[in-house]
């Protein structure tokens, strides 16, 4: 863990990258609510920050905008690129499972379960 340069030890770099200290909340995360245009009272409340945490996060993430935002961007890919890849894998194994026969000696229970579902349908 290092100290973010010309900044208190509020805001510091970890291996999940610019981090708020003492919290495992990243500037990517406050940069979520800050793009959709959230105020900073409720971007405070949700991570439940102090006033000079989510003071020092904003502050930080305007006076060093291009390389937060780079940094952001690449966040965002990995995170595509982490949903599709799980996406897929899970779409596999979704489909093995409902190829699958139903387990002996539990016809009753899918019985009711298609009745529940059938409720729940209307």
């Amino acid at each position: 863990m290092t100290q973010a340069p010309d900044q208190n030890s509020t805001i510091i770099r970890t291996e999940r990258g610019l981090t708020i200290s003492g919290t495992r909340i990243t500037l990517y995360d406050v940069m979520d609510y800050v793009k959709a245009q959230y105020p900073p009272k409720f971007i405070r409340s949700l991570f439940d920050l102090t006033q000079e945490q989510i003071d020092a996060a904003l502050t930080y993430i305007e006076a060093h905008r291009t390389e937060v935002e780079a940094e952001y961007q690449i966040i965002l890919k990995q995170a595509v690129e982490s949903w599709q890849y799980w996406e897929e894998r899970n779409r596999e194994h979704f489909a093995r499972v409902a190829a699958m026969p139903p387990e002996p000696g539990r016809e009753a229970l899918r019985a009711k379960l298609r009745e529940q579902k059938a409720k729940h349908e209307v």
